[in-house]
């Protein structure tokens, strides 16, 4: 349905497939509808590496339902869709893998149609044909089978099956089981009094794509037994056919440096995406959680006056910044209050410019700007020794950076008689995610996430704050930090830690390959 025809007052649907929960495998639509949708509806096979997706200022209704537990019957969901859309919202209703394979997704459509209420669907990546691919099944082989089945395992309410297993044998292709499970006997029994081999090969496949998934391969006459002694579980999916014989050599999902891993990343909102686009590209699961985020402090009158004090002084002197962060909202301050650059460098005296490390240098370089001071340890104690170091008694360093900035920065520059300005461009906001929280939590409890990211002390506090002090053990929490400050903060909660050699990206990722990469 197009746009231009939709009533006034009336919002529209999206209903779109989130595919089978690697992040990697959202659809670029589905990607930008989770950004832009006012409310979002989604199920319980959405993961939670894309909920940590869902902006906090969008709404979102939870209506999962699991095997033999529906919260929310389906036409209560019909409605709530209908519902939400006659207040003129965009409204995403997102469901795991695609909303018309075995997703009800055409129910859903009746009842809008029939409200007239304007939609769309966006396609997803069904489970049938990603999860095999990521336990290295081909659905189909030249060499063993010209075609392949999707048939929904889910028993009526009476327990039997309506499957016609005699027509699917004859078919000698790939045949997928979701819902499945629960059903596994039925299902291998069904297929083996309707003349299959018992030998044929067989596969079940649990959580398939994200970080936990698992394997199990046998036959159609052994799987039962197999899967029982690996105590797989919901959600899975049975896959019978030749091809399910070439897992154990095309295998690959798990063999990548950090497949199998999964970790929870509290930076900034604003910087959160090149660490955990690192992370993915190595196999990885990443749950964005941020615990901060900041804001500019507008107007700032104070750094309007310093910039002119800054200007007129005619020694040497220093502009120092201590995160990127901070490098971008000086220059948009600077934008707000229309003030030129020229005039903050060219006024009497050398400008030279201090950095505290490589991400804060280049984001100065994005500016036009190459920092004169980047000290190898990448700390606030470090910058301050090698200004320190730099500099004359009587230079000026004017710091521009958060509002409650290290305080190890200025003994070094006051003892060597320069002349200081520490000036607050932004403040450091906690964030508390209550949509994530419990699942989080529940994951950090069951030890499906292998270690938690920080990048300052204030990372440490805002994660903290956002599950609770004592809510959870931190003890078993494995803290992968920055720094030794951003250590100590964690170290206050007895968290397990470990201290990237540097404070940038790369050593955090070369950190964590350290410690939890495979060694293939």
């Amino acid at each position: 349905m197009d746009d231009g025809v939709m009533k006034e007052n009336i919002g529209k649907v999206w209903l779109a497939g989130a595919g089978p929960g690697d992040a990697g495998l959202l659809t670029v639509k589905a990607a930008h509808l989770i950004e832009s949708a006012d409310v979002i509806v989604y199920d319980a096979l959405i993961s939670t590496e894309l909920l940590s997706r869902i902006p906090q200022d969008a709404e979102t209704i939870y209506v999962g339902k699991h095997s033999g537990n529906h919260p929310v019957p389906q036409h209560e969901i019909n409605q709530i869709l209908v519902r939400e859309a006659k207040k003129g919202k965009k409204v995403l209703r997102l469901k795991g893998g695609d909303p018309f394979v075995f997703g009800r997704g055409g129910e859903e459509l009746e009842t809008l149609v029939s409200e007239q209420i304007p939609f769309e669907v966006v396609p997803g990546i069904t489970s049938s044909v990603a999860v095999p691919a990521y336990a290295g099944i081909p659905v189909t082989h030249r060499d063993y089978t010209s075609s392949f089945h999707v048939i929904t395992g889910h028993a009526r309410k009476d327990g039997t099956l309506s499957i016609d297993f005699d027509s699917l044998v004859r078919l000698n292709g790939t045949l997928v089981f979701l819902m499945s499970v629960s059903s596994m006997e039925k299902i291998l029994k069904g297929l083996t009094d309707a003349g299959m081999d018992p030998d044929m090969p067989a596969a079940v496949l649990e959580r398939g794509t994200t970080a936990r998934q698992r394997r199990v391969t046998a036959t159609v006459g052994t799987l039962k037994e197999e899967s029982d002694r690996a105590g797989i579980s919901t959600p899975a999916i049975i896959v019978v056919g030749k091809v399910c014989a070439l897992a154990d050599e095309l295998h690959w999902a798990e063999d990548r440096p950090l497949g199998g891993r999964q970790f929870l990343l509290t930076r900034p909102r604003q910087n959160i995406s090149s660490l955990a686009g690192r992370l993915r590209d190595l196999g990885a699961q990443v749950i964005e959680m941020p615990a901060i985020h900041t804001e500019a402090i507008s107007p700032n009158e104070r750094l309007k006056c310093t910039l002119e004090r800054f200007g007129q002084h005619e020694g040497g002197k220093w502009l120092v910044f201590t995160s990127p962060i901070g490098v971008n909202v000086f220059f948009d301050t600077l934008k707000e209050m229309k003030i030129d650059l020229r005039s903050v460098l060219a006024g009497a005296g050398k400008v030279r410019i201090g950095a505290i490390g490589s991400a804060t240098a280049e984001a100065l370089c994005g500016y036009g700007l190459i920092p004169d001071a980047v000290p190898e340890t990448y700390s606030a104690g470090e910058l301050g020794k090698e200004l320190a170091e730099m500099s004359e008694p009587g230079e000026y360093a004017l710091i521009v950076r958060a509002e409650k900035g290290s305080p190890d920065l200025i003994p070094p520059l006051t003892e060597k008689g320069l002349f200081v300005d520490d000036i607050p461009l932004y403040r450091t906001v906690y964030e508390v995610n209550t949509m994530l929280k419990e699942e989080v939590m529940r994951m950090l409890q069951n030890g499906e996430i292998d270690a938690v990211t920080f990048t300052s002390a204030s990372t440490v506090r805002g994660f903290v704050r956002a599950m609770g002090e004592n809510e959870i053990d931190y003890g078993s929490v494995c803290a992968v930090c920055i720094g030794e400050q951003t250590a100590r903060a964690a170290a206050e909660y007895g968290m397990q830690i470990e201290i990237s050699d540097q404070a940038s990206m790369d050593a955090m990722v070369e950190k964590i390959l350290e410690l939890f990469g495979n060694r293939r």
